[in-house]
């Protein structure tokens, strides 16, 4: 009994320790499938099955993303000069599989098995160190040597003494020197081998060479991993997730993102960069300016029907009395000040008030034939407001006249 009862327990053990090794194994960094990635990325992007990639990953980021220059910096570990990314989701894209650029969609991610501290290809000169991502499907002999050209707007440059910084973002060269920096640079050729893993990277420039070259010293940073999705640098140690990833799997249901769009439904980068905040802002500007350059104008128009108004109050007493003296006198006042005046208003108030003098000669010639110029007294009415002074000297002859006619009194008796 007693043997029976110790070979049970033993089984129990044994049964145990099996189902609990590949739990443990799967939480500490395990071989996991590709559908850990397909999980893990979806809150982030948009999966979408490419023709000539499959499964590719873009990721919900501004205009302008670029991989291993957009929101990140480099960090000497011991895995060599490693990419630390800001985006949480960037413990992936930045260390599994390939970067591409689709014209029209802006860059995707295609996901592979191998791990590496940043696939990158690296340059040098007296001057700068200079990186970009390497495409799919690219070996990775030919990404280090000097036969891979990766287009120039791709490649991210900064001064040798400000590589390493962790605000690098804030000494990007512009890409317009791009083309003449590369001319005079050479391909940087460190590879290692990770043989645990059985994978070939390029760790980056020489950590001697960079500290001479920014003048500082630089202390490697362990690389620690971690059971969970993510990473943080902290305490001299890059906690990152990198689970062994395996390519293949055999038997059971393929992995699959939950949900993948068709390429030709997704929006173009000019669509994506012309979003509310960047496109309709700038050309709504140009549609509100005409709207309100049009308001100032109408102001001018209300202002001449302003003028008449109080223009015929005073006219009334000043002309009454002029219609009966010579009339030699109104007729210089309306041709020459009427013909002067527009000239000088014509100016002020742009092209609306010269449709006022238009209506002007249209009643000028009234009061000529007529004889009446009560009606139409607003246009000589303004004319006392220009020249007070020779409304002012006429008055003045009429008063004269009726004191000879008191003194002589034989004007009266001729009007009898």
């Amino acid at each position: 009994m007693k043997t029976k009862v110790f070979l049970i327990s033993v089984l129990l053990m044994l049964c145990i320790s099996i189902w609990i090794t590949p739990q443990n194994a799967s939480a500490q960094g395990g071989a996991v499938s590709f559908q850990v990635f397909y999980n893990e990325l979806s809150p982030y992007g948009t999966w979408v099955n490419s023709p000539d990639y499959g499964y590719v990953w873009m990721p919900n980021v501004g205009p302008g993303f670029t991989p291993y220059s957009t929101n990140g910096y480099w960090v000497l570990t011991d895995e060599g000069w490693t990419w630390v990314s800001n985006y949480s989701w960037g413990w992936a894209p930045f260390h599994y599989g390939r970067w591409y650029n689709d014209p029209h969609h802006g860059f995707m991610w295609v996901p592979d098995n191998e791990w590496g501290p940043g696939w990158v290809t690296w340059r040098r000169s007296a001057d700068y160190y200079g990186w970009a991502p390497i495409g799919p499907g690219v070996n990775i002999n030919v990404a280090y040597s000097s036969g891979y050209n990766v287009p120039y707007n791709q490649w991210t440059f900064v001064r040798n003494r400000d590589f390493g910084r962790r605000d690098i973002n804030n000494y990007y060269v512009q890409s317009s020197n791009n083309v003449t920096i590369i001319k005079n640079t050479t391909v940087i050729n460190n590879t290692r081998m990770d043989k645990s893993r059985n994978v070939t990277y390029n760790a980056g420039p020489e950590r001697n060479e960079v500290e001479k070259r920014a003048g500082k010293t630089f202390t490697p940073v362990t690389v620690k991993e971690i059971s969970k999705p993510g990473q943080n640098l902290s305490n001299n140690q890059l906690q990152i997730y990198r689970p062994q990833v395996q390519k293949n799997i055999s038997g059971g249901k393929k992995p699959a993102p939950s949900k993948v769009e068709n390429l030709n439904n997704l929006k173009p980068v000019k669509e994506q960069t012309t979003s509310p905040q960047h496109g309709p802002a700038p050309a709504k500007q140009p549609q509100q300016q005409p709207k309100q350059n049009p308001a100032p104008a109408k102001q001018p128009q209300q202002q001449p029907k302003q003028n008449p108004a109080p223009a015929k109050q005073p006219t009334p007493p000043q002309h009454k009395a002029e219609p009966g003296k010579p009339q030699s006198t109104p007729p210089q006042h309306k041709a020459e000040p009427v013909k002067q005046q527009p000239a000088k208003q014509q100016p002020q108030h742009n092209a609306e008030p010269a449709k006022q003098p238009q209506q002007q000669p249209q009643h000028n010639p009234q009061p000529a034939k007529q004889s009446t110029p009560q009606q139409h007294n607003p246009q000589p009415a303004k004319q006392p407001q220009h020249n007070p002074q020779p409304a002012k000297q006429q008055p003045q002859p009429p008063k004269e006249n009726p004191s000879q006619n008191k003194e002589e009194d034989n004007n009266p008796h001729k009007l009898l």
